[in-house]
């Protein structure tokens, strides 16, 4: 096909010569890319520096906790009133929490890191022990949130090993995102 391209003399024409311009630069670039890769590796102490900063802002506890979401402060200290004479947590939150994910869980947020929550969320769950609810509303651009902690333990971080790849991969892009921008930024535009 190539050959019978050839003796119809399309490789004349102003299309196959931008084409073939195209490919040629398209090749070029790659190479580019792949030398500045093999010139510039990520190296073992790279993927653990990222692993370390990675488990250093994700590390610490993670909280076991179930909310119910209402829209009124009266209808939370009510609520609130009714847990403490023996009402099931769960059960007034599949019936009364706004909440629509947690609300059918029975309130149940499952593992979680303090700061995954608004501030004033997690300002109020860190405060509590487990098995201990807020005493008091707690509000929030959402509304207003009864809290209680099931369970607190350190958070459960993946090893090294079982992220290494990922983390490789990652910080290979990242170099050369950074090569790609300090590229265009030298470069004259004739």
């Amino acid at each position: 096909m190539a050959k019978r391209y050839v003796k119809q003399g399309q490789v004349h024409s102003d299309d196959y010569k931008s084409q073939l311009e195209l490919a040629r630069q398209t090749i070029l670039i790659r190479q580019l890319f792949a030398d500045f890769q093999k010139k510039n590796p990520v190296t073992e102490a790279d993927i653990k520096a990222e692993y370390d900063k990675f488990a250093k802002e994700n590390g610490g506890k993670e909280y076991r906790a179930r909310h119910i979401l209402v829209e009124t402060e009266s209808d939370a200290k009510a609520l609130i009133a009714e847990i403490k004479k023996g009402g099931s947590f769960e059960e007034l939150a599949k019936k009364a929490s706004k909440d629509p994910g947690s609300g059918a869980n029975g309130g149940d947020l499952d593992w979680a890191a303090a700061g995954s929550y608004v501030p004033e969320f997690s300002d109020a769950m860190v405060k509590l022990a487990k098995g201990q609810m807020t005493d008091s509303p707690i509000k929030s651009q959402f509304g207003f949130h009864i809290i209680r902690v099931d369970d607190v333990r350190e958070a459960q971080l993946p090893k090294l090993d079982e992220v290494k790849p990922q983390i490789s991969q990652q910080l290979q892009q990242q170099k050369l995102a950074k090569f790609q921008e300090d590229l265009r930024a030298k470069a004259k535009i004739q």
